[in-house]
């Protein structure tokens, strides 16, 4: 290699270095990243593999040599008795192989087995117990020193500040965890700081990490966060007992009341690692929190022991991760859409991007204050996930990467669909469009009103709504039921055949509608499909539910005074209350008859399915048990009543069983509904 190759080498280790150091401050201590967690893994990936290819620029200085962050001035310090060491990455199976054969060749006599749990995406603490009680807390800082956040981490409200006593009852005891925040309780976080045009937090693990780190602990106790133990540091106890096993830890640590990562396993071999990394992945959205991979961990402490640890990692552990569920692209242009009560939404039309398997080329940005908040510019580089794996989201805008060519979006002050001047209502950060007889507000509020969970009205899609609407075939909802086959057969490529299937598919949908699926069809703001259910089981025809007081509403449970106003103001609108004199006329009027009300004895009670059932759908038996007054959920708590299990239950069974839930099969369901 020639002189000036092993300078460039040099020179990009060198900016490697910087640019990591520079991405750490970011992260872990201003809890506010600039670079994706992809991009900062292929920097330090990079930087690894110069160091190791080039031995001769080793630095025992370099961050490829640590673990985390410098700790702020705003904490007193803290230093960790045994180093909190953080997980080398790996980002394929045959890599997971290559970790498990180094074992192997220190350990060729002995097969080893792994403890596997899903690794979490927060921000690592560490927790002292001392005789029982909470007696001090820090994050992970450096790995060698950490934070004092004591007095915020007291304020967590699953984490005990006094452990249940056990047989195996260290006096002294450091939990290692992870501090993390729900995904629903990150976005009405970030939905109220938006509201108070404070800044919004990137994703969850920024927010868990900014909320820890608040100067009062007040404002931590403000916010929900949660922690979870993945396993210890110093334990001592009086008898001489040992944990002989990663397992054994995680068991003991939860009899101690402590929470622990949920759904931790012991692995054989690759296979059974492969299969458990596959069955985590599929089922990553069901869990309420963010996970981002799996910690492979040698389940025999002594062979922990005597594997050791490299300068920043241990070599009995790593980090096996998910695809990336962020990437970055350009944010091209930004459109407003008109939806059908007349709300502006801009969307984001952005350079096609493969986000997790899924290419993106459009994201909702709400409103316009979040563009404000976020403060994104057309012609951004920004980073966009999929929220849930999901909904596309653009997160925040790479100021970093900005040319100076970027331009404001300036929201209009019409109604880019009718030219009507919007107006923002009190209280609401939504522009609307007022004008009743708004093209687009049609078009959307038809869409809804024949979609599957409204009249499901076949052959009614999208494309046609739209034609109807331009052809002025169609001026308000009801002109539906009045459409002629000469009308129809009057559209390009609409044929004979065609048309009489639409209007006999329209005509059938009037006729065989049911209550609530005609309310959830009305668009009533905050009404749902649940909603609808409630509310046609309570009152059994629109005319009763027009009539119901602002305040009977709010005593039904799970309606709170905000949709219980947008009940009662639905019904007041005159516009509305032509549209149901209309719809009566028409004869698309169902009432919920007495003698077909199932009696609610379930009235309240929450199910939650797991696997396939043999003798109906999975829908089938959810319409079931909600005509019985009860309410199917998604996801597994104490709160849930029944776990219906079916053929092949996931991972929710075994969960059901650890919250010592009531199970049932199909037949248990049906005796229930009986």
């Amino acid at each position: 290699m020639t002189d000036t190759s092993v300078n460039r080498v040099q020179a990009r280790i060198s900016e490697l270095r910087k640019l990591i150091e520079y991405h750490n401050h970011r992260y872990y201590v201003l809890d506010d990243p600039e670079i994706t967690d992809p991009e900062y893994d292929q920097l330090f990936q990079e930087l690894v593999e110069l160091e190791e290819k080039y031995p001769q620029f080793a630095d025992p200085d370099s961050p490829s040599r640590k673990v985390g962050g410098e700790q702020t001035s705003a904490f007193a310090p803290r230093s960790h008795t045994i180093p909190m060491y953080g997980l080398e990455n790996s980002f394929s199976i045959e890599e997971v192989q290559a970790f498990i054969n180094r074992i192997r060749k220190q350990h060729h006599d002995t097969e080893p087995e792994f403890w596997v749990e899903p690794k979490l995406d927060g921000l690592a603490v560490e927790v002292i117990y001392e005789n029982k009680a909470f007696a001090a807390a820090s994050t992970r800082g450096d790995g060698l020193v950490g934070e004092d956040i004591s007095n915020n981490i007291r304020t967590i409200k699953n984490l005990p500040l006094k452990l249940v006593s056990t047989h195996n009852m260290p006096d002294y005891l450091e939990v290692r965890g992870e501090i993390i925040m729900r995904r629903n309780d990150f976005e009405k976080l970030n939905a109220l700081k938006m509201e108070k045009n404070e800044k919004v937090f990137a994703n969850p693990r920024n927010a868990a990490a900014g909320s820890v780190r608040q100067l009062n602990p007040s404002v931590t106790a403000s916010r929900p966060l949660l922690f979870f133990a993945y396993g210890i540091g110093t334990a001592n106890f009086k008898d001489g007992f040992r944990w002989t096993e990663q397992s054994m830890i995680s068991h003991d640590l939860k009899q101690l009341g402590l929470p622990v990562v949920p759904q931790g396993t012991i692995c054989a071999d690759i296979h059974e690692i492969q299969n458990y990394y596959e069955k985590q992945l599929s089922q990553r959205q069901d869990y309420p929190f963010d996970i981002d991979g799996l910690v492979i961990k040698v389940n025999a402490i002594s062979m922990q022991q005597h594997l050791g640890f490299t300068a920043r990692s241990p070599r009995w552990a790593v980090a096996f991760k998910f695809p990336a569920s962020q990437e970055f692209t350009r944010l091209k242009d930004i459109h407003i859409q008109v939806g059908r009560t007349g709300v502006l939404t801009p969307v984001a039309l952005l350079d096609p991007v493969n986000v997790g398997g899924v290419m993106v080329a459009r994201a909702t940005l709400h409103n316009e204050n979040e563009i404000r908040v976020k403060d994104l510019k057309i012609g951004d580089m920004v980073v966009v996930q999929r929220a849930g794996d999901v909904i596309p989201e653009v997160v925040r805008p790479l100021k970093e990467k900005r040319t100076g060519q970027e331009r404001e979006f300036v929201f209009p002050e019409i109604c880019p669909s009718c030219g009507t001047r919007v107006a923002k209502l009190k209280n609401e950060v939504a522009w609307r469009c007022v004008n009743a007889s708004c093209p687009a507000k049609l078009e959307q509020g038809l869409i809804h009103f024949a979609s599957k969970k409204g009249l499901d009205i076949d052959g009614l899609g999208k494309k046609w709504i739209n034609i109807l609407i331009n052809k002025s075939l169609v001026k308000r909802i009801t002109d539906v039921f009045r459409l002629k086959r000469d009308d129809l057969l009057s559209l390009d490529r609409m044929g004979e055949k065609s048309a009489e299937n639409l209007i006999n598919a329209i005509s059938a949908s009037g006729q065989n509608v049911t209550l609530d699926r005609l309310i959830n069809a009305l668009g009533i703001r905050h009404v749902g499909e649940q909603t609808s259910k409630v509310l046609a089981r309570k009152y059994h025809s629109l005319d009763k539910l027009a009539q119901v007081h602002e305040q009977e509403l709010q005593n039904i449970q799970d309606i709170g005074p905000e949709m219980a106003s947008a009940i009662a103001e639905f019904f007041r609108n005159q516009d509305n209350i032509e549209l149901l004199a209309e719809l009566k006329a028409l004869g698309v009027w169902p009432e919920q008859q007495q003698e077909h009300l199932i009696a609610a004895q379930l009235e309240g009670k929450k199910f939650l399915f797991t696997g396939g059932l043999a003798n109906m759908t999975r829908d089938e038996a959810k319409s079931r048990v909600e005509e019985a007054g009860g309410k199917v959920v998604n996801s597994i708590s104490r709160n849930v009543d029944y776990v219906v299990v079916g053929d092949k239950p996931g991972s929710k069974l075994q969960k059901a069983r650890n919250l010592n839930l009531e199970i049932i099969d199909e037949q248990g369901l049906l005796n229930l509904l009986e």
